[in-house]
């Protein structure tokens, strides 16, 4: 079993990283096509359609791979189909009539950007919110049933299908307007793929719908609470789109450079610290069936076990990604969009990327363990710092306010977080490894501030990147054994017969 559990991370990992790094390279050629302006007109477009889909449907898929684990537990195969048809229910019920309100309304959309062209190309959007949500119930129920190969696979073809029709689409546009509008039809052709593979899916390989009797009401009851911690960070990301600009405005900046900013420091620095996310994601989906599986068993050590498996494995990662950030923030900043201001926000908050996997993987193992109201509150507390952090610091300190909220907002949610499963699990241990992880980052960022010192005398950023990169990890990945961070035990059962 814990063979498996290390093949299907692995695998989730390929795949989940291959298409984060298509994304990657699509928000290059799009930042190239469009420009800063209309990356920001686009990310804005999309952070606003990111609340009303996550208030719909973010909840419900951790929610339906929970109830099909523990229809698992009780052998209930027709539990599962039912968990299935209960979260397809409770998405549509809400997201069909908000479309249609929304559609209806769209004269009145301007109310919600800072930039009144974002409204006619977020109509755009607006199909997409059933689709995608029944989609991502049809995801959860991948999960549930331990189906990491087709959820891996649709997941990187639908981001396959959007960078092909996006970048014909956007081909030869100069207007960064028409350029995101374009850029926003991608994103639609590829969620009615997803839907439509999904569903082709679960139903050949014996997925059914049948009656919800019975799931709706535990189903409703243990979402609600994720998709209002999902719906505050949407919300909290629209506040920050429509915050930050206008503070910007409120400075003396220019509508254009203002936008510039935010796109800079939201649509090219920040998603840099989430390039752990595919790794960490990954954990999370294999670990999660399985720790729900031995919680509603009551097989408490089993419980600290898969904990401290994905803790450890989520801060490990964490420390040998952000010594590259740190040193290579300026060169890959530069190469990839001639951006000094993005190097130097990524160099800046490099280190935040610890307190954000933290948070990113005790979030889903306490929804696993049905702590969803304690992660609720957590976030709340940590989106307030972040806002305050906005409003209070952008006059002085300009886009860095939202780095700065960004940091105080994980580092409470990580800390909090970790004091609940300290209170559930007896005997998890995880502080340690956390400290290692501190040391092993401070001692290899100071190696590769030293190192791109060096190599930035005599070489473009492209061939610092090259080698430094490689020399950086292996001097990380060195010291974390040094310090027990790791054994080679999981990569002999990677490779081991099952």
């Amino acid at each position: 079993m814990k063979n498996n559990i290390y093949k299907s991370a692995a695998q989730v990992t390929v795949f989940s990283t291959i298409e984060k790094g298509l994304s990657f390279l699509y928000k290059i050629v799009l930042t190239r096509a469009i420009g800063a302006e209309g990356l920001g007109i686009y990310q804005i477009c999309l952070t606003v359609f990111a609340v009303f889909l996550t208030a719909a449907s973010s909840g419900v898929p951790v929610t339906v791979s929970r109830l099909m684990a523990k229809s698992a537990a009780e052998n209930d195969v027709r539990g599962k189909h039912s968990a299935v048809t209960a979260g397809i229910l409770c998405t549509l019920f809400i997201t069909v009539p908000v479309a249609v309100i929304l559609f209806l309304c769209r004269g009145n959309l301007g109310l919600l950007f800072s930039d009144g062209r974002c409204a006619d190309i977020f109509i755009i959007l607006l199909p997409g919110l059933a689709l995608t949500s029944v989609y991502s119930v049809i995801r959860g129920s991948f999960w549930g049933n331990k189906q990491f190969l087709p959820y891996s696979v649709i997941e990187l073809l639908e981001d396959a299908v959007m960078v092909i029709c996006g970048v014909i689409l956007i081909s030869g546009v100069t207007d960064p307007v028409l350029g995101a509008k374009y850029a926003v039809i991608a994103v639609i052709i590829s969620y009615v793929f997803s839907f439509a593979v999904s569903i082709g899916w679960y139903v050949a390989t014996g997925g059914k719908f049948v009656s919800p009797k019975g799931r709706l009401k535990p189903l409703i009851a243990s979402s609600a609470p994720i998709t209002a911690m999902r719906t505050s960070a949407s919300l909290l990301n629209s506040a920050v789109a429509f915050l930050l600009p206008a503070l910007l405005i409120a400075g003396g900046m220019g509508n254009s450079e203002a936008m510039s900013l935010y796109g800079v420091a939201v649509g090219m620095a920040v998603p840099m610290l989430f390039i752990p996310s595919s790794a960490i994601g990954s954990i999370a989906v294999v670990v999660a069936p399985e720790l729900s599986e031995n919680y509603y068993r009551g097989n408490g050590r089993a419980v600290v076990q898969d904990v401290e498996k994905a803790v450890n494995a989520a801060v490990f990662i964490a420390a040998l990604v952000i010594p590259e950030l740190f040193a290579l923030g300026g060169a890959i900043s530069d190469f990839l969009y001639s951006s000094p201001l993005c190097g130097e926000i990524v160099t800046v908050s490099s280190f935040l990327v610890l307190p954000m996997c933290v948070s990113m993987i005790t979030n889903t193992v306490l929804n696993s363990m049905n702590c969803e109201k304690k992660t609720l509150l957590y976030f709340c507390i940590g989106a307030a710092a972040t806002l305050l952090s906005i409003v209070v610091l952008t006059p002085f300190i300009g886009v860095y306010s939202y780095v700065c909220g960004l940091g105080l907002s994980n580092i409470i949610s990580a800390v909090l977080n970790l004091r609940l499963l300290k209170k559930k699990c007896a005997g998890l241990n995880v502080g340690r490894i956390v400290l290692r992880s501190a040391a092993v980052v401070a001692v290899s960022c100071l190696f590769g501030g030293l190192l791109e010192g060096i190599l930035r005398n005599f070489m473009p950023p492209l061939a610092q990147i090259a080698v430094g990169g490689p020399l950086i990890l292996l001097f990380t990945a060195g010291a974390a054994y040094l310090m027990k961070m790791y054994t080679l035990a999981p990569l002999k059962k990677l490779i081991s017969k099952d």
